[in-house]
């Protein structure tokens, strides 16, 4: 089943750039959950959401996570950081031809991979894009539970093979994820369902559709 979700338009101020600032701003959104197991081999399900909204210029995505491990060992761009407590979405603007897949840890490490379904045609963008995307991260700890929050400023610059002027009206398909492959209890959650025999978030034929509103 492919899910659709509307992205709603917001103004977020960025000027006071911490996690609560932007968190406040975000807290009248709907949250959607990250909630496919799609592995049977791969059980363990933490409890996994997400808010999105756009403004024009930016796609900005909060996460909120709560597991029983955290892991964070990658602190550079292009490392390995879907081995710690990541999350991802990957998007593609031109009909699932090529797509973006766009994953960050929780220290705010990340990477963004781009092109065709093709693996030996991808290619992993270089660092002075990567680190256009701003983050602002939280982790609680109380009583055990383990509870982490991300949030995404995702600039549409970094789409570097497709020109996007404004978001508004956009309709592109992407899908969004939680892994940990190195953690103790490996995951592999999805927001859309993925019908595959083996962990495997590069499939856009199971992405969903996003519409910009």
């Amino acid at each position: 089943m492919i899910t659709s979700l509307q992205v709603p338009y917001s103004d977020i101020a960025l000027e006071k750039f911490t996690y609560y600032a932007l968190s406040q701003q975000m807290e009248t959104l709907p949250w959607q959950p990250i909630a496919h197991v799609n592995w049977k081999e791969f059980p363990y399900k933490p409890a996994v959401h997400f808010q999105i909204t756009h403004d024009n210029q930016r796609i900005i995505i909060h996460y909120s996570v709560q597991e029983e491990f955290v892991k964070a060992q990658y602190v550079r761009i292009n490392e390995a950081v879907w081995e710690d407590s990541c999350v991802e979405f990957f998007v593609s603007f031109d009909g699932k031809a090529s797509y973006y897949n766009i994953e960050f840890n929780v220290l705010g490490a990340g990477l963004i991979g781009a092109g065709s379904r093709v693996k030996d045609e991808r290619i992993r963008l270089e660092q002075a894009t990567t680190v256009k995307i701003q983050t602002a991260t939280t982790v609680v700890n109380v009583g055990g539970k383990k509870k982490w929050n991300i949030i995404l400023v995702i600039p549409t610059e970094v789409f570097v093979e497709d020109k996007i002027e404004r978001l508004t009206g956009v309709t592109a398909h992407g899908n969004f994820f939680k892994c940990g492959d190195s953690l103790p209890t490996p995951h592999f959650l999805s927001w859309n369902k993925i019908e595959y025999p083996t962990p495997n978030f590069h499939l856009p034929d199971f992405f969903g559709e996003l519409v910009f509103e």
